[in-house]
């Protein structure tokens, strides 16, 4: 992951794309923040899946920025912040449609054994093992508790 996006800025560093490149530094400059954190916590630099779920949070972060920019009436602001993110989806694998989603959750709610509301945090534990990046956890967490109460 870290030498994709090295490979990632020196393309954006060629080809002068501002936008991009401004991009992949903040992606970098959140990793190095967790490589700290993870240092001074005795573990070592940050998984993949740790730089999946920081991007993720990108994700999410530039999403409600840009939301709140369009309910203020700065349309060139979210848009901005809308070419960010999709910047930082590159990086990251293909996100789950709706339908797999709901059977993924099926599926890890049998592995689990989940019997109720109580079991929900094996439920995601399984989830975020398995689908780092690859699913919005807030989304799956309605869905997970849809289900186990419906069950």
């Amino acid at each position: 992951m870290r030498d994709q996006l090295a490979a990632a800025l020196k393309d954006a560093m060629k080809s002068k794309d501002a936008p991009r490149l401004s991009t992949i530094r903040l992606i970098q400059a959140e990793i190095k923040t967790r490589d700290i954190a993870n240092r001074s916590a005795g573990k070592g630099d940050a998984s993949d899946d740790e730089i999946l779920q920081i991007m993720a949070k990108m994700v999410k972060q530039r999403e409600e920025s840009a939301k709140i920019y369009e309910d203020n009436a700065r349309p060139e602001l979210a848009a901005k912040e809308r070419a960010e993110i999709v910047v930082v989806q590159d990086f990251m694998p293909k996100q789950l449609s709706e339908a797999e989603i709901r059977s993924n959750i099926a599926a890890a709610i049998t592995e689990a054994g989940a019997g109720g509301i109580k079991d929900m945090g094996k439920v995601m534990a399984v989830l975020k093992e398995r689908y780092a990046g690859q699913m919005d956890f807030a989304k799956a967490s309605s869905v997970l508790k849809e289900l186990l109460t419906a069950g």
